[in-house]
C-alpha cells in the first residue's frame, strides 16, 4: 500500500501552503484583507496537518528514498511588490492550493477503497476548507486583476 506516500506528501503540501500564506500576509500586509485572511487560511492548513497525524500513524511513515521524486512544490520564500506582484503571489498561492486540493482527492479515493470512515471524515473537512481557500483566491485575483493589469502604470 502506498497511501503513506500521499499522506506524507499532503502533510508537506499543507505545511508549504501555510508558510506561503504567511509569507504573502507579511509581504502584502498593507492590504488588510490579505493580511488577516492569509493568516486565517494558514491556520487552517496547520489544523489539516494536525488532523492527518493519526492517519499517518495508522498507515505508516514515508521512509527516505521511498517517496517518488518531484511530488512536492516549493513555497513562496519572498513576495513581489506592487499590484502585479500581489496578483502573481496570489496566483502562486492558487497553484499550491490546487496541489493540496488534488492530493486530498487522491487520498479520498484511497479512503473510499479502504472504507475508512475516519479518513473520509478528515478528507471531507479539510477538502471543504481547501475548496473555500481556492474560491477566495480566485475571487481576490479577479478583484486585483483590473487594478494590476489595466489601471497601474
Amino acid at each position: 500500500m502506498n497511501l503513506n506516500i500521499y499522506l506524507g506528501m499532503l502533510r508537506q503540501a499543507e505545511k508549504t501552503l501555510a508558510e506561503s500564506f504567511r509569507q504573502v500576509a507579511q509581504g502584502h500586509g498593507i492590504e488588510p484583507d490579505i493580511h488577516f485572511l492569509c493568516h486565517t487560511l494558514a491556520s487552517q492548513c496547520d489544523h489539516h496537518r494536525d488532523l492527518l497525524e493519526p492517519l499517518r500513524q495508522r498507515y505508516g511513515e514515508v521512509t527516505p528514498g521511498n517517496e517518488p521524486e518531484r511530488l512536492h512544490a516549493d513555497g513562496l520564500s519572498t513576495t513581489r511588490s506592487g499590484p502585479v506582484g500581489l496578483l502573481r503571489d496570489l496566483q502562486d498561492l492558487y497553484l499550491l492550493a490546487c496541489l493540496v486540493d488534488i492530493t486530498w482527492t487522491m487520498v479520498k479515493q484511497a479512503g473510499s477503497a479502504l472504507r475508512d470512515d475516519e479518513l473520509l471524515a478528515v478528507v471531507r473537512q479539510c477538502d471543504a476548507q481547501t475548496s473555500t481557500q481556492l474560491r477566495w483566491l480566485q475571487t481576490r485575483m479577479k478583484q486585483a486583476a483590473p487594478q494590476a493589469l489595466v489601471a497601474a502604470p
